[in-house]
C-alpha cells in the first residue's frame, strides 16, 4: 500500500465538495445504489484467509445491509437553508479478524468499496465523482484497513449494544491516510450491525475551501459514513 502526500488527497476531497454544486435545495439528498453480493471467487478468498494463527473471531460483511456514504453540507446562492449533498453505494465487501486479546489482525482485515458505484440524485455529480474525482477506471477500489478497535470484547455478547471507536487506513486513488471512526453496534447471536463515521476539515489537509458561483458557502467538514452488517464466520 503506497502512501503519498496529503496534497493529492486534498485535491480529491476538494473535487468531492465542488461536485455538490449540482444539488437542489430542500431536504438532505440521499439516493440509493443497487445491492451487490459477494462473488464466488471473493467468498473463496475469504474462506482461504479465515484460519490464521491467533485468530479468535472473524466477521465478514453480509450480502445486504451495508452502505458507504459521503456527506457535505452546503449553502446555495439564492436559498435560505443549507442542505446535505449525499452519495451512496452498497457495493461493499470485506472482513475483520480479531485475536483472543481483542486486537485487530491487520493482514487479513480489509473492507473494499467499488469506486464506480456511488450514486446521488444527480447524474452530473455521479459522472464527476466516478470519472474525474475517483478515476474509477484506473483505481476501481477504495479500501479501509482497520488497525485497532475499541468497544468489542470477546466473546461477543448475544444481545445489546455498545459504542465503538476504530482506527483505520483509508486508501483512495493510491493515497492513504489514517482515520478514526466512531459509532455504535448492536449484537445478535454472532452478528454485529451498526454504523460509524469519520470527519475531517479542509484545514486538516491544508486545503482551501472551493469557491464556485452557485455556492454561497461549503462547510469546513467532510463526513464519511458506513452502515454495516457483519456476521461471524465459523
Amino acid at each position: 500500500m503506497r502512501v503519498q502526500s496529503f496534497g493529492r488527497q486534498a485535491t480529491l476531497i476538494a473535487g468531492l465538495t465542488v461536485s455538490v454544486f449540482g444539488c437542489s435545495p430542500g431536504e438532505p439528498e440521499t439516493a440509493y445504489a443497487s445491492s451487490s453480493t459477494t462473488s464466488s471467487s471473493e467468498a473463496q478468498s475469504s474462506q482461504s484467509v479465515a484460519r490464521v494463527k491467533g485468530e479468535a473471531l472473524r466477521l465478514v460483511l453480509a450480502s445486504s445491509g451495508n452502505v458507504a456514504r459521503y456527506r457535505v453540507r452546503e449553502q446555495l446562492v439564492g436559498h435560505d437553508l443549507p442542505n446535505d449533498a449525499v452519495g451512496e453505494t452498497k457495493s461493499l465487501t470485506g472482513a475483520l479478524s480479531i485475536d483472543s486479546s481483542g486486537k485487530v489482525i491487520r493482514d487479513v482485515s480489509k473492507f473494499t468499496v467499488d469506486a464506480a458505484t456511488f450514486v446521488s440524485d444527480r447524474d452530473r455529480r455521479d459522472g464527476f465523482v466516478r470519472g474525474r474525482l475517483l478515476e474509477a477506471d484506473t483505481y476501481p477500489a477504495i479500501t479501509l484497513v482497520p488497525t485497532s478497535i475499541r468497544g468489542v470484547n470477546l466473546p461477543l455478547p448475544k444481545s445489546g449494544s455498545a459504542a465503538i471507536e476504530m482506527t483505520a487506513n483509508l486508501t483512495v486513488r493510491d493515497v492513504t491516510r489514517p482515520t478514526t471512526w466512531k459509532g455504535t453496534v448492536q449484537f445478535a447471536n454472532g452478528s454485529v450491525t451498526g454504523s460509524a463515521s469519520t470527519a475531517f476539515t479542509f484545514d486538516d489537509l491544508l486545503l482551501e475551501q472551493p469557491r464556485v458561483p452557485v455556492l454561497l458557502s461549503v462547510a469546513d467538514t467532510i463526513k464519511l459514513e458506513i452502515d454495516f452488517n457483519l456476521v461471524s464466520q465459523p
